[in-house]
């Protein structure tokens, strides 16, 4: 693969920040982006993976399948987490929207 996988983040998180409310931020020293202060998208560089935020049941759907895995930093599994690896890196964009649309989904239930 000739891009590295914060490369391939970049250009998600610069196409994701074209959507108004979408914002660059931290979380847990990750980068990542918020929409309307909802958490949705990170990247963990020592993982090469994009790390997103979902349906616990499509988080585990997205495990069994094979394109991501438990999001466990420091041994805390999130629930509504995944962590997509390089390996799956052919969905992340469609992933990283997937995400966007639940935090919209979100925000309008508040």
């Amino acid at each position: 693969m000739d891009r590295t996988a914060g490369a391939l983040y970049e250009d998600i998180e610069d196409r994701l920040l074209a959507d108004r409310g979408v914002e660059r931020s931290t979380m847990m020293g990750f980068p990542c982006l918020r929409l309307r202060g909802r958490f949705f998208a990170s990247f963990d560089a020592q993982a090469d993976a994009l790390v997103i935020k979902l349906p616990r049941q499509r988080v585990r759907e997205l495990i069994g399948e094979g394109l991501g895995e438990p999001f466990a930093p420091a041994g805390r599994v999130f629930r509504e987490w995944v962590s997509l690896p390089i390996a799956s890196v052919d969905a992340w964009d469609q992933l990283a929207d997937e995400a966007r649309r639940f935090a919209r989904l979100h925000e309008s239930a508040s």
